[in-house]
């Protein structure tokens, strides 16, 4: 039988495990002492540009300025082709954009950058400005994996855009991705529209905290029971 524990009690931190029985399989925890950002979506400002590094630094309101190489720059945001030139003549100082979170700070280093936002859903993850990015999870295979094929070329993604099919998105109808999809999208939007209303920097998307995040990522048809101490 497969279980989602929750560990709640501690001052200091949340835990979650998933068991199959008495084995357990995955396991995640968050720190309430500290903030986590990885997955938060800001809008940020270009403080620094490095030829040197082929990257630039980017202010998005936290105590150190983000890492963000050029290979994590949408080509919207460079004033010609990253492959060609100097850094220096694709962005600038004061440039505004969306960033994401990729990886935590750690001691003196800033958080790891991107502006290839990611959106994940119950079944579905959502690339908005990266249409090359999208496919189906790498545990579907086969006849299934045709299937899900077909249905993900039935979806209505605006141009510019891609999806992943997670694993949660097996079996599941036309609709079901669509009405997924439809919600990422609505919360794109919200991003978009808080880009364009308030200057940077400023948080423009909260990752969902450690709980929520296993009740959306696993929370499947083989889950008997969830238990919270």
């Amino acid at each position: 039988m497969k279980r989602i524990l929750i560990n709640a009690t501690h001052a200091e931190e949340i835990r979650v495990a998933l068991c199959n029985g008495n084995h357990l399989y995955d396991f995640d925890l968050e720190n309430r002492t500290r903030e986590q950002k990885k997955a938060n979506i800001y809008k940020g400002h270009v403080t620094r540009v490095e030829p040197s590094l082929e990257a630039v630094f980017v202010e998005y309101g936290s105590a150190r300025q983000g890492f963000l190489p050029i290979r994590e720059i949408a080509s919207d945001y460079l004033a010609g082709d990253a492959r060609a030139g100097n850094i220096k003549n694709l962005i600038k100082e004061g440039d505004e954009l969306i960033i994401q979170i990729e990886k935590e700070e750690r001691g003196n280093k800033g958080a790891a950058l991107s502006t290839f936002v990611s959106l994940a859903g119950r079944y579905l993850v959502l690339m908005p400005n990266n249409p090359r990015g999208g496919g189906i999870s790498r545990q579907i295979s086969g006849k299934l994996r045709d299937e899900m094929k077909q249905i993900l070329s039935n979806l209505h993604l605006p141009k510019g855009m891609s999806v992943i099919i997670r694993t949660a998105g097996i079996g599941k109808s036309s609709e079901d991705l669509q009405h997924d999809l439809d919600h990422l999208l609505t919360i794109w939007k919200g991003i978009q529209e808080q880009n364009k209303k308030y200057p940077s920097p400023r948080l423009v998307h909260q990752e969902a905290g450690v709980i929520t995040r296993a009740v959306r990522d696993y929370l499947r048809d083989d889950i008997a029971e969830i238990w919270v101490d």
